[in-house]
């Protein structure tokens, strides 16, 4: 038909006209802009001189591209009196890969058992575990550093390990509660008429099918844990076990703040989370869509 507008039909079966794709993809352009604003001040301030830095020049390019102060992030200042971010990073990197791991593998076991293995007041129980994740963080802290110091983990990573892991496994069952519940009963029926038991069925039957329900848990959990500061701060008062982002916190001259070596900091803080989105999105994307999330 001459004169009528041209409509598409997406991938989900919506139809839309041509005017109407154009208009939705200008309004996501925008929207990404508006995100990416705060990336692109942090990038030309961090590639500019201390003396380039200024809210008048804030949006302008550097004059002169300069990396010294992504060094002066990594190692630090005699000089101005900072210490820098390399020794935290692996800080964080001690810190988050086991708690990270734990609290998936414990969400997992946990996720099994309340989608799998109902019992009576399972659900009650199941309500009692998600609760854990509305709880304020603040208000435990007093009770959580007394725990620490009585049993010798305050001010310690393994310390740090221990909350992440506790404060993980709310979220983490959820994922792998409704994850698991997707999972046809026929299949743990069958693996029963076959003699498996609780941890055989779990390792033989649900641990191959497990794989996006993993990827959701440990990109959420990398990512809150990297990212978390009240508990670090907190709990690692000495500077030698300080994750990065408290770190970060710290990088700041004792006379004066260089904005750009603390918007270089922030990147190097940010990258490690950064190349785990690029890497592994697609696969978040899939174990949400997996039905991790659902229910």
């Amino acid at each position: 038909m001459t004169g009528a507008p041209a409509v598409k039909r997406g991938r989900r079966g919506v139809r839309m006209s041509s005017s109407s794709r154009a208009v939705l993809y200008l309004v996501l352009v925008l929207f990404a802009a508006g995100y990416l604003l705060p990336m692109y001040v942090m990038v030309v301030t961090s590639s500019k001189d201390f003396a380039e830095v200024s809210l008048a020049t804030m949006w302008e390019l550097p004059r002169q591209f300069s990396l010294d102060s992504f060094s002066r992030a990594w190692f630090g200042s005699r000089e101005q009196g900072y210490t820098g971010l390399n020794d935290k990073f692996f800080n964080s990197v001690q810190l988050v890969i086991p708690a990270a791991t734990l609290s998936s593998l414990l969400g997992s076991l946990n996720g099994y058992v309340f989608a799998k293995w109902k019992f009576r007041y399972s659900n009650l129980l199941f309500m009692l575990f998600i609760f854990g994740m509305f709880i304020p963080y603040q208000s435990v802290l007093i009770p959580l550093v007394q725990v620490l110091m009585s049993v010798g983990l305050y001010g310690t990573i393994p310390g740090l390990v221990l909350v992440h892991v506790i404060y993980g496994i709310p979220i983490t069952t959820l994922i792998f509660r409704n994850y698991y519940a997707a999972i046809p009963t026929d299949l743990i029926e069958a693996a029963r008429i076959d003699g498996a038991g609780f941890y055989g069925i779990y390792r033989r039957v649900l641990m191959p099918l497990s794989i996006p329900g993993f990827v959701v848990a440990l990109i959420w959990q990398f990512t809150s844990i990297w990212n978390d500061f009240l508990f670090a701060v907190v709990i690692t008062q000495n500077p030698a076990v300080q994750p990065i982002t408290v770190g970060l916190n710290n990088l700041a001259g004792s006379y004066i703040v260089e904005w750009n070596v603390q918007m270089a900091g922030a990147l190097l803080a940010a990258l490690p989370t950064l190349v785990v989105y690029i890497i592994l999105g697609r696969y978040f994307l899939r174990g949400l869509l997996a039905g991790s999330l659902k229910g």
